[in-house]
């Protein structure tokens, strides 16, 4: 048809410009609160500023953290306390957002960086930092493997408590992190790009070591604290015993969690005596019946467009076996796999155990399900090496009592849970809900729940070795009650309480995983009118607990 490639084109043109429109307006507005913020802020003078600190967090889009971060930071401001951006203007060799992953000496983009920086801390007080290599730190690199880089430590920048920064250990996750990959082969790309890590940490715990002995500030708050950059600026803080705070995306829609300890590990202060009301209970079952159906983000992500039932053949072939035992997998670059490695090297040294369970019992049907966003569509955080990779290396699904569900097969892990004798995983989150559902669970894996006994947690490998056995020859399996009640408290405290709300201020970007402003008053960033940034605020200035209260 003559008009047919019209009218799609009309679309697209119509579609573009509605969208820098859109962008024109929120640019705008985030002009206008800068200016307000300007405008009201105050402080006495002789106040000790708050240092801010987030260079993992965004690039040239405002991510979620990056929007946490700048929302606490003004609320400080116009609560009456002077907040000092540390900024980078160019200060690393090589970041972890700006990692190309097919040539690591690709320069990041740092000219788009600091437009977007520009924009963010505009009116703010900024301390910017520069990169300048270390030559002696350089050669000492030179020439060493991926495993002495990983174990390299080196003479502190500054005399502290600790003699000597471990920048191997402080680079490693985020070059996991890059890479999407745990195991990292030591060829001469993937050493550089460590070795630029190391040598970018050192010169920011040196630079930020000198702010400081010059600013004095009373606190520091950080995006995260594992990726290198900020956990330079921790150790820094260590070695000067500046009390300092960090920040991660919360279990609820555009919410923030806080901690002074690792807020990847999500660390709770749960009372011993709490006990849940009938009205908490109730907001618990809503939140499970939603979750249950699919309809939840995390991080901003919707995992699951849609969830299906078992189907027939899955049902005739479960029929075939004594029992079902469902395998709950990580992403295995994701921050939390570095407090989960306790028993375990890594999730695929459990994954092999795994598979001697399986070659051992034959009437077992094993369901080994990948985590949905281990290959997320049309995202740059696909992992490089997958448990899909895991499964064809090892031919696991070639075996007859073996059923794999691949990350994009959006079958319910809760039917799953349903049909099992009990369940085992690394660390994942569905430990929590299978246990929930009065369910045993296997856990491999130090995850967030294992703080109180929710699941059975091993202490040792061997000790999991023989639960495990035990575990599938055993007729039934009895769950202590009080696991089901932990697994409520720990859920209630993680939602609502320790998740900080900040939904009245955000709203999803016009690209995935980003977020904007929503047009609101200066006056709603003061502490007084948002609870949440009323916690953020006495949590980051006097130490108070970073948890909502219970009304």
């Amino acid at each position: 048809m003559p008009g047919s490639a019209v009218k799609p084109r009309k679309a697209n043109v119509a579609s573009s410009l509605s969208s820098k429109i859109e962008g024109w307006q929120s640019r705008q507005r985030f002009a206008r609160l800068a200016n307000q913020v300007r405008k009201h802020a105050r402080s006495e003078p002789g106040t000790p500023p708050v240092v801010v600190f987030n260079a993992s967090a965004r690039l040239g889009g405002l991510s979620q953290n990056a929007a946490f971060s700048l929302l606490a930071a003004w609320s400080l401001r116009l609560s009456g306390t002077p907040v000092v951006h540390f900024v980078c203007q160019s200060g690393m060799s090589h970041c972890v957002l700006g990692t190309n992953r097919k040539d690591h000496r690709t320069p990041p983009p740092c000219e788009s960086c600091i437009a977007q920086s520009r924009r963010i801390f505009a009116g703010a007080q900024e301390e910017p930092f520069t990169y300048s290599e270390e030559n002696e730190l350089a050669s000492s690199l030179s020439g060493l493997d991926i495993e002495q880089l990983a174990g390299f430590e080196y003479p502190a920048p500054v005399p502290g408590i600790e003699p000597s920064i471990p920048l191997g250990r402080m680079a490693l996750p985020s070059v996991r992190w890059a890479l999407r990959r745990h195991t990292l082969p030591d060829d001469k790309p993937t050493r550089y790009l460590l070795s630029a890590y190391m040598l970018s940490a050192y010169h920011i715990a040196r630079e930020f070591a000198a702010v400081l002995e010059r600013l004095e500030p009373q606190v520091v708050v950080v995006f995260n604290g594992l990726m290198y950059p900020e956990a330079a600026v921790r150790w820094a803080c260590r070695q000067t015993k500046v009390r300092s705070v960090a920040h991660e995306v919360g279990y609820r829609r555009f919410s923030v969690f806080f901690s002074e300890g690792d807020p990847t590990a999500y660390p709770i202060d749960i009372p011993p005596d709490f006990e849940l009301t009938a009205d908490q209970n109730a907001r618990i079952d809503t939140y499970l019946e939603q979750r249950f159906q699919g309809r939840f983000t995390m991080a901003g992500i919707q995992f699951w467009p849609e969830m299906r039932g078992l189907d027939e053949a899955f049902l005739q072939k479960a029929g075939g076996f004594r029992q079902i035992v469902p395998v709950f997998t990580n992403v295995i670059y994701d921050t939390s796999q570095v407090h989960a490695n306790v028993l375990f090297p890594h999730m695929f040294a459990w994954l092999d155990g795994v598979l001697e369970n399986i070659r051992s019992h034959p009437d077992t049907l094993f369901v080994i399900r990948a985590h949905p966003d281990e290959m997320r569509p049309g995202s740059a955080k696909q992992s490089r090496e997958s448990v899909h990779d895991w499964v064809e290396n090892n031919r696991v699904d070639e075996l007859p009592n073996v059923i794999f569900i691949d990350s994009q097969e959006y079958i319910s892990s809760y039917e799953l849970i349903l049909r099992a004798k009990f369940v085992m995983v690394y660390n994942s989150s569905i430990g929590l809900e299978a246990t929930l559902m009065e369910k045993t669970v296997l856990c491999a894996g130090k995850a967030r729940y294992t703080q109180i006994p929710t699941v059975f947690f091993p202490q040792s490998l061997e000790e999991y070795r023989q639960m495990a056995e035990t575990m599938l020859a055993a007729g039934d399996i009895h769950l202590p009650p009080e696991f089901k009640s932990n697994a409520r408290r720990f859920l209630y405290f993680q939602l609502f309480r320790a998740s900080l709300p900040l939904d009245g201020f955000l709203e999803p970007g016009r690209r995935m995983g980003f977020v904007e402003l929503q047009d609101f008053s200066w006056e709603a960033l003061l502490p007084q009118n948002s609870p949440a940034l009323r916690v953020i605020t006495d949590g980051i200035l006097h130490a108070k607990p970073f948890l909502l209260p219970d009304n």
